[in-house]
């Protein structure tokens, strides 16, 4: 018995040994697919597992009327290696987050102001919307086209939370119409006219 004991405390603090609680982002080296590589915990402090960012309203002044506000890790490095991150998004009215996808991660948002339409696209081409309110939440599956767009007369404002500490982020406008991708080519992928691909090009800073 007591040599049982005996193995199962070694085997306790040796697994204890080897669990590593964070990895805080180092931010001054590069950042891989798998993350950041971490910070020395001893240059580790609470500020690294704090972010006050937002608490503060985005610039909806442009030309989407929308910001979006960042809490991935590099802005808020404690999430490196955890999962999760979030946001906040603030819609003046009219205002649109366009057509979307986070590629390595699904999103939760929740509508804390206003009132948002919001769906997105199934992989079979299933459109999911619904006009949310405050205390509404919605889920967007990893990888699916997704958008959120203001319908309320006043600035509305929503949290969004992901299951990764970096999502990824692709807008479909500006994958096909802020690059130097030649206009006869994008007309050929997506059945547009030549005179609509160079007025939106000259919108979103495309060339060719």
């Amino acid at each position: 018995m007591f040599k049982l004991l005996f193995l199962l405390a070694t085997l306790t603090l040796s697994s204890n040994a080897s669990v590593q609680d964070f990895c805080v982002a180092d931010l001054k080296g590069p950042e891989s697919p798998a993350g950041y590589s971490c910070k020395s915990v001893t240059n580790v402090t609470v500020d690294d597992f704090v972010f006050s960012g937002l608490s503060k309203a985005g610039n909806t002044a442009n030309i989407i009327k929308a910001a979006v506000t960042p809490a991935f890790a590099a802005q808020f490095p404690g999430l490196n290696g955890l999962g999760l991150s979030a946001g906040r998004l603030d819609l003046a009215p009219g205002g649109v987050i366009p057509f979307h996808t986070h590629p390595g991660a699904s999103e939760i948002l929740l509508v804390v102001q206003g009132q948002i339409t919001a769906g997105f696209v199934s992989s079979a081409n299933t459109v999911y919307l619904k006009t949310l309110k405050k205390g509404d939440l919605m889920v967007y599956p990893q990888g699916l086209l997704h958008f959120q767009l203001s319908d309320a007369g006043y600035t509305s404002v929503a949290y969004i939370f992901f299951s990764s500490s970096n999502p990824g982020l692709q807008i479909t406008d500006f994958a096909l119409f802020a690059n130097d991708l030649p206009t006869k080519l994008v007309g050929a992928t997506t059945f547009l006219d030549e005179a609509t691909i160079k007025k939106l090009k000259g919108v979103l800073g495309g060339t060719n």
